[in-house]
């Protein structure tokens, strides 16, 4: 059974869905054993509370830069002894000391099909703006493995919805987490957990 640490720092809807799946069995070999948060009274920890599941607050703006903050998580995630890493609406980038000492373990989701409106500055309702000004005819959200750049690592999964005339960024935001977000997150997930994830040549495959 591996260990599953969360990391997040806003509502945890991706968490929610998380949680959902490891209840209802979709997340196999694999246990969420702590969540933590870079800012305390979010509502994500209450829902990891409601659940039963440890937190933990590392405080982002208790740290001088992102070095030092990132050598804290590094120092925790080994503590709890972390299989898997999830950034589920983690808004801090993370040094490279935590991407290369968990490379290949650390998963994220990012609300578009990378590599279209990905990297630095791209996140949140920003993401969905973009595709929008852009006239794209369908979006998505893609699972990825986090390394030294934003939005780079090998993709696991990708997942595509129609984008509508009158969308809004923050309808065609919501039709996103519905329909792709929570339900791939968990499933790479789950891969993960039971090995069936494989890395050649820096790109991602997975084994029947």
């Amino acid at each position: 059974m591996k260990n599953i640490i969360v990391l997040v720092s806003g509502g945890g809807t991706n968490l929610q869905a998380l949680i959902d799946a490891q209840k209802s069995g979709i997340i196999k070999n694999g246990k969420i054993t702590c969540v933590i948060s870079s800012k305390p009274d979010v509502y994500a920890l209450e829902r990891a509370r409601n659940n039963d599941i440890p937190t933990k607050v590392i405080p982002r703006k208790n740290y001088p830069d992102s070095v030092t903050y990132s050598q804290e998580i590094l120092k925790t995630l080994n503590e709890l002894k972390a299989d898997l890493v999830v950034l589920a609406g983690f808004m801090t980038i993370l040094d490279e000391c935590v991407t290369k000492e968990y490379a290949y373990k650390i998963i994220n989701v990012h609300p578009a099909l990378i590599p279209s409106f990905c990297g630095e500055g791209f996140y949140g309702l920003k993401v969905h703006e973009k595709a929008l000004e852009y006239g794209v005819k369908v979006s998505g959200a893609t699972i990825h493995f986090v390394n030294e750049k934003a939005d780079a690592g090998a993709i696991i999964l990708q997942g595509v919805v129609d984008v509508e005339n009158d969308d809004t960024p923050e309808i065609l935001q919501r039709r996103i987490m519905e329909n792709v977000e929570w339900k791939l997150l968990p499933e790479a997930v789950s891969l993960f957990c039971q090995d069936k994830i494989e890395i050649i040549d820096g790109k991602a495959y997975v084994k029947e």
